[in-house]
């Protein structure tokens, strides 16, 4: 099965070398979380096919994008805010959206509310508000038509009821949402899960939402490199960033302290050895494959 594309006159392809197929990963950087009663990052795109299905052309150059995590948001006397959204990663054909920034006080997309993303940022809590605000939507655009599938989950919406603490929900992950504010809070909604793969040689999980803040205990960031949410008490040192490489949303946070840093995202590519003498990446061998990792900008040379 192949669902790349060769165009007439692109690269520089060996005259009568056949094409041959690559499995890939391609994860993008992660969102950061929001400021003041905000919620997580969502964690970046992930894009993989389960198998080598996807066709390349020998001695074509294939340019790598690694998307960056969102920025960590400025501390305290800068405004509240909604959380910076992740950069996208590229290989190819495959693009994969960087994860939405965390809600926070003051956000404009509406109010408090998560951002859409590859994984949707957790909303915050709006003590003048409705008692719940909406994460971001996650998944968008929308790739589960492809044989990829979804590259991301919704966040989790934070709030604040009657008489209860403001809460920020959990950034949303590669393979579930995050969590929506608990009832009767004390803790802030906890990040998405991430997805396990191989490809690297390895089992590893990449893609982990990050944290809610809340009143008593941040939200934990979802495994696959999601950062922890802060609690008011804890200052700027509080909270945690998104792990790099692996595409984790930031923590959500709270005066004095700024909503944390989204992990940086990777892109692997695996092929048969004997298919192909390139190296490209950081190179290493798992029985009779290649593998190519690109934890930075990069070119594939097929």
């Amino acid at each position: 099965m192949s669902f790349g594309y060769n165009i007439l006159g692109f690269g520089s392809g060996a005259a009568g070398a056949a094409p041959y197929n690559v499995q890939f990963l391609v994860v993008a950087g992660g969102g950061s979380g929001g400021n003041e009663h905000a919620g997580g990052g969502g964690a970046g795109g992930y894009r993989i096919i389960a198998s080598k299905a996807h066709e390349v052309i020998p001695c074509t150059a294939y340019p790598i994008t690694v998307g960056a995590g969102g920025a960590q948001m400025p501390a305290p006397p800068s405004p509240p805010a909604t959380g910076n959204p992740g950069g996208t990663s590229v290989f190819d054909t495959i693009t994969s959206a960087g994860g939405g920034g965390g809600g926070g006080a003051g956000s404009p997309n509406p109010p408090w509310q998560g951002l859409p993303g590859g994984s949707g940022g957790g909303g915050a809590a709006d003590p003048s508000g409705p008692p719940t605000t909406d994460g971001g939507s996650g998944n968008d655009p929308d790739t589960s038509p492809t044989p990829t599938g979804a590259q991301g989950f919704d966040g989790g919406f934070g709030g604040q009821g009657p008489g209860q603490p403001a809460v920020g929900g959990g950034g949303g992950g590669a393979s579930a949402a995050g969590e929506d504010k608990p009832t009767g809070p004390t803790t802030g909604g906890v990040g998405g899960a991430g997805k396990a793969s191989s490809i690297s040689g390895a089992c590893t999980t990449r893609g982990g939402g990050g944290g809610g803040e809340g009143p008593v205990t941040g939200g934990a960031g979802g495994s696959g490199g999601g950062g922890q949410g802060s609690k008011p008490t804890q200052g700027a040192g509080g909270g945690g960033a998104g792990q790099a490489n692996t595409g984790g949303g930031g923590g959500g946070s709270n005066p004095p302290g700024g909503g944390k840093a989204g992990g940086s995202g990777v892109v692997i590519i695996r092929r048969l050895t004997a298919s192909s003498s390139t190296t490209s990446g950081c190179d290493s061998t798992c029985g009779c494959d290649t593998i190519h990792l690109f934890n930075a900008p990069g070119t594939f040379t097929a």
